[in-house]
């Protein structure tokens, strides 16, 4: 199957301070017709483009390609090259070496509003898009009552843009972008603008236009949404391609790649965090999660394992809590064996590893930090203060695409919800 996008050894390069030089009309046509020899000698062109101080190359050597009806999500830092390519993309601006090849209709949502001319109406607006579009008035005719209803715009169709609140702006740009009928659709942060209700329509939206078989190339720094939207993921970091994959494998490594995590395993037997009274017995801490390696990372509601060894002068029946703190030190919740008696049969060890299993994280995404308390039915033997730390990543745990606000606290509750059709009140006799 021929790839509907088409990227080979991309690159854009600005020169930092410096201002394009007007061109003539002349000079426009011969820099049109020069434009294959250049590709050809761009493509010919072997080792790295010499640098300069006053030039940035906000993409470099990105090469890959995109299947028709692929939802292709776009992830990196800020100034990775992410918006840069999508506007190359979008041919608002050409790229200074390499090519790009799409088959399609294509509509894009890059910046609020992006587009627009102010001083006409949100009705010519839409027109005037579809025309740049290459689409007949009546396809615009057809789709124009979707488009504004969706927008929420039809007290305001007929008044100038540029008297829109940037909320106004964005969902009148959103839903020309998705209704338009595009073959290939390039969405740069729209869910960066607008409320809960907007977010939710765009993301429904955005999924029934893959499920139409469209092409998505879908920007966002929200980790939920590419995952519950996209099928493959693409990370930049530095204007370059860093990685590509399936969502999870991608924003795994985006969020290692921008956190300080650990390995996962810590010798425990000189730790800084033991009380000086304390008799040192637990000799090492691992984590895991959905593999066999030690991890320092786990996504939300992904099993987690406190495997920690220990070597006692005596043979003991352990008994061990941890107490799991968030970065400012304040205790998010404790498991303990000292409450549930679970090993209470085991045979008397002098040595041996306790696994606490907790088989759905309820963490929101963030850093924390695990104070061990290990002992017998006697009391604590030994105790660690921040024995190991660990970064709960985003995932889309409740299949919406979206997280619940971090304002709620450290703790997500997996609840169940039901609507109860109840018998009215009578009132009277």
């Amino acid at each position: 199957m021929r790839p509907i996008i088409k990227v080979e050894h991309l690159g854009k390069r600005y020169r930092i301070g410096a201002r394009e030089p007007y061109r003539t009309i002349r000079d426009s046509i011969m820099r049109t017709a020069a434009a294959p020899w250049r590709r050809l000698r761009s493509r010919l062109a072997s080792g790295e483009p010499r640098a300069n101080a006053s030039e940035m190359w906000a993409l470099k050597d990105v090469s890959f390609e995109v299947a028709p009806g692929e939802v292709l999500g776009v992830i990196g830092r800020n100034g990775a090259g992410k918006s840069t390519l999508l506007k190359v993309l979008s041919r608002i601006t050409e790229p200074t070496t390499g090519r790009v090849e799409l088959y399609g209709r294509v509509g894009s949502l890059l910046e609020v509003g992006t587009g627009f001319h102010p001083e006409l109406t949100g009705r010519e607006n839409i027109f005037l898009s579809g025309a740049i579009m290459g689409m007949r008035r009546i396809e615009i005719a057809r789709k124009f009552d979707q488009i504004v209803a969706f927008a929420e715009i039809e007290q305001f169709v007929d008044t100038p843009v540029k008297r829109y609140s940037s909320g106004m702006y964005v969902r009148l740009a959103f839903a020309v972008a998705a209704h338009l009928d595009p073959e290939i659709l390039l969405i740069d942060e729209v869910l960066a603008v607008g409320d809960a209700a907007f977010q939710k329509k765009c993301l429904g939206k955005m999924g029934e236009v893959a499920r139409e078989g469209r092409t998505v190339l879908f920007v966002s720094h929200s980790t939920a949404a590419i995952e519950a939207l996209c099928s493959a993921c693409l990370m930049f970091t530095g204007g370059r391609l860093a990685g590509r994959g399936t969502p999870l494998d991608v924003l795994s490594q985006y969020v290692a790649a921008g956190a300080d995590l650990g390995s996962g395993e810590r010798s425990l037997a000189q730790h800084p965090g033991r009380p000086s009274h304390h008799v040192p017995t637990m000799t090492r801490v691992e984590l895991r999660s959905v593999g066999p390696a030690p991890t320092g990372a786990v996504r939300m509601g992904a099993p987690l394992e406190i495997r920690v060894s220990y070597a006692a002068s005596r043979p003991l029946r352990p008994v061990l809590g941890a107490v799991v703190k968030t970065n400012y030190g304040a205790s998010v919740f404790c498991a303990s064996d000292r409450f549930c008696d679970q090993l209470i049969f085991c045979d008397p060890l002098e040595h041996g590893t306790v696994v606490c299993t907790i088989e759905k994280i309820p963490l929101m995404p963030g850093s924390y930090t695990i104070d061990l308390y290990f002992g017998d039915s006697n009391g604590d033997i030994d105790v660690i203060f921040e024995a190991t730390s660990f970064e709960v990543l985003a995932a889309d745990v409740t299949g919406s695409g979206r997280l619940p606000p971090a304002s709620g606290g450290p703790i997500y509750c997996d609840a169940k919800w039901v609507l109860v059709d109840d018998e009215p009140i009578k009132v009277g006799p």
